[in-house]
């Protein structure tokens, strides 16, 4: 009788993965930002479902003031089965989470869960009484999905096709867009969206948040060694369900084998057919990322439920000082 498997319970921690991805045009769309506020009615902050708690940037909180805002979460249909009772549970969990204006979650193939968020905007952001045209801010960090919600929600309100353009990797956005119709009114108050660039933390103290916005794209799959990646999210899955990948191999703790038996079933070769391991790693994830290896949360909401209510902090620095320091400090004496 085989001997029953057990999942890895916590991931080893690693030094020498980067804090970082705080790049010139993320600088300088923030500022950008700050300086268009007074021309701005609104501003809806996109976060990606599968880290709800992770993908909060506190420099939007300080940059972006009291403006109205509401909240949107990405990616639903890879966070949790669509419908199920893990799902209906979370989303009441991360509405609590947000004191500051409405929460919206959206999927991320699927223009269907649009008409609230517009029904919204034509109540709350345009007013009844105004007579100018209102003005949305769409900000979030690096491919949160920003552009996607704002081709869906144009779709959507207009009729119209897409206005902006998506990819796989943070970045294709750089600067703030022009402005994108979403809402046309009869008395010519009609609602704009404008894309901006996805702004990164300039440091991220836990390794591990680091690794989970790596996972889920926020960070260029070139910063953070893919294996290493892949080894995280096989972690993850093992908690969940290690039978997603059991057409490869059983269930294990160990990346490289896995990969290894992946790359050769799927042809991902080297010269020789010497298994390719880090293109395999990148395959892996973006199975994972398509929803093929199961779909569930990278943060733990129960965790960060006890943690507001106890009133415990996180310490994030947000200054760029702050952050090359503390990054210089981490490089000096890295954590075991």
């Amino acid at each position: 009788m085989a001997a029953k498997f057990i999942p890895r319970q916590a991931f080893p921690s690693h030094g020498a993965i980067p804090r970082s991805y705080f790049l010139g045009h993320h600088a300088a769309g923030l500022k950008k930002m700050q300086n268009m506020l007074s021309s701005i009615d609104y501003v809806v902050e996109c976060r990606d479902y599968r880290v709800p708690v992770t993908s909060i940037n506190p420099m939007f909180e300080e940059a972006l003031g009291k403006t109205r805002r509401l909240t949107v979460y990405t990616k639903r249909d890879l966070g949790a089965e669509t419908g199920s009772q893990a799902q209906k549970l979370a989303e009441k969990t991360i509405r609590t989470f947000n004191k500051n204006g409405a929460t919206f979650f959206v999927s991320s193939s699927s223009r269907s869960d649009m008409g609230t968020i517009i029904r919204h905007l034509r109540d709350d952001a345009e007013g009844p009484d105004k007579l100018v045209g209102c003005r949305v801010m769409i900000v979030g960090m690096p491919n949160v999905g920003k552009s996607t919600l704002i081709n869906h929600l144009r779709n959507y309100g207009v009729g119209r096709g897409k206005a902006v353009r998506t990819g796989g990797q943070p970045g294709i956005t750089r600067k703030i867009g022009s402005p994108v119709k979403v809402i046309e009114r009869e008395n010519g108050s009609h609602v704009y969206v404008l894309d901006t660039p996805g702004v990164f933390m300039p440091y991220v103290p836990d390794a591990e948040n680091m690794l989970k916005l790596a996972l889920v794209g926020c960070v260029k799959d070139s910063v953070i060694s893919p294996v290493t990646l892949a080894d995280y999210l096989l972690y993850h899955i093992n908690l969940n369900n290690a039978e997603v990948y059991k057409r490869w191999a059983e269930p294990t703790n160990e990346i490289v084998p896995l990969l290894n038996k992946f790359a050769q079933q799927t042809g991902l070769l080297s010269k020789g057919g010497i298994p390719n391991t880090d293109l395999a790693a990148l395959h892996f994830i973006q199975k994972w990322r398509a929803g093929d290896l199961g779909k569930f949360m990278l943060d733990d909401l129960q965790e960060e439920e006890r943690r507001r209510q106890t009133g415990e902090e996180r310490e994030i620095p947000l200054s760029l000082t702050q952050a090359l320091k503390a990054e210089k400090q981490a490089r000096k004496h890295p954590k075991q």
